[in-house]
């Protein structure tokens, strides 16, 4: 019996003056086996700062380009909602997804969802500039770190 793996989940637990906040990072296949999974096992967490990733979700909420609704977005909001993050809006609109093949276009399938009203980050860029040989393009944000907060030793 031969299995793959599909979906890819990273998980970043780190701590801040005594609070867990968590970083998600998320590859969904065209099947949308990591979201399913996400909602039928109720991952319960709080604190979620940023959760991003290639979804594989074409929609009209975040893809200026195409006209249509995926009802996958649906499942993904249900799940950012009981996280308690909202859809970050990048700075400038880009397709994050570029395509060689002249019968499909380009597309926003990488997205970012942010805990709401942070100062510290409120919206991301996506670099298209950056693309090189890949067909999927880097998006960052910057977060402030606040020196106060920081905890070194000698």
């Amino acid at each position: 019996m031969t299995f793959f793996i599909t979906e890819i989940f990273h998980v970043f637990l780190f701590s801040i003056m005594a609070l867990f906040f968590f970083l998600i990072n998320i590859y969904s296949n065209s099947s949308q086996s990591a979201l399913k999974y996400l909602k039928n096992t109720e991952v319960n967490l709080t604190n979620v700062l940023i959760m991003t990733g290639n979804f594989n979700i074409r929609n009209s909420i975040w893809d200026l380009y195409f006209l249509h609704h995926s009802s996958y977005s649906d499942t993904l909001f249900e799940i950012t909602d009981s996280f308690q993050i909202e859809l970050s809006k990048p700075i400038k609109f880009s397709p994050t997804r570029f395509t060689d093949n002249a019968w499909n276009s380009n597309s926003v399938l990488d997205l970012i969802f942010l805990y709401p009203n942070f100062q510290e980050f409120d919206n991301h860029y996506i670099h298209s500039d950056w693309r090189l040989s890949l067909d999927h393009v880097p998006i960052s944000i910057d977060i402030s770190i606040i020196k106060k907060y920081l905890q070194t030793k000698k």
